[in-house]
């Protein structure tokens, strides 16, 4: 009983692992959601671009977002790095230097609508 147990363990190890794993995105970043809506992650040596989009795919309009802003965690130091709306459906800021590997983004935003959305990564 013990040996099937353990087999049944180590089976399902791999799935463990890919469960918490994120998804691709259709500008190869990581998805999350968030509220009904999916942020993707995409950064290109020192500029961070989140891409919004609602559930089922369509771009979510990024004008007259509010208090963008995504904290930054990477090698012992903290950034906070404010994002500026950019049509048709991103959020972009300036980042002081690549993200490292394991880097850890939190992203915060106010939609024009007053819908607060909310979104956590980590570099790979």
């Amino acid at each position: 009983m013990k040996h099937l147990v353990l087999a049944l363990a180590i089976a399902a190890a791999p799935l463990a692992a890919t469960a918490h794993e994120m998804a691709k995105g259709p500008n190869g970043g990581p998805v999350v959601d968030s509220a009904g809506h999916h942020v993707e992650l995409v950064a290109n040596g020192s500029e961070l671009v989140l891409f919004l989009t609602e559930a089922d795919g369509k771009p979510l309009a990024s004008a007259g977002t509010k208090n963008a802003r995504a904290i930054v965690q990477d090698g012992g130091k903290t950034a906070t790095v404010q994002l500026q709306p950019a049509e048709p459906n991103k959020l972009v800021g300036a980042l002081a230097q690549p993200l490292g590997s394991g880097a850890r983004v939190v992203v915060s935003a106010t939609m024009a609508d007053g819908h607060a959305v909310q979104a956590r990564f980590v570099n790979n």
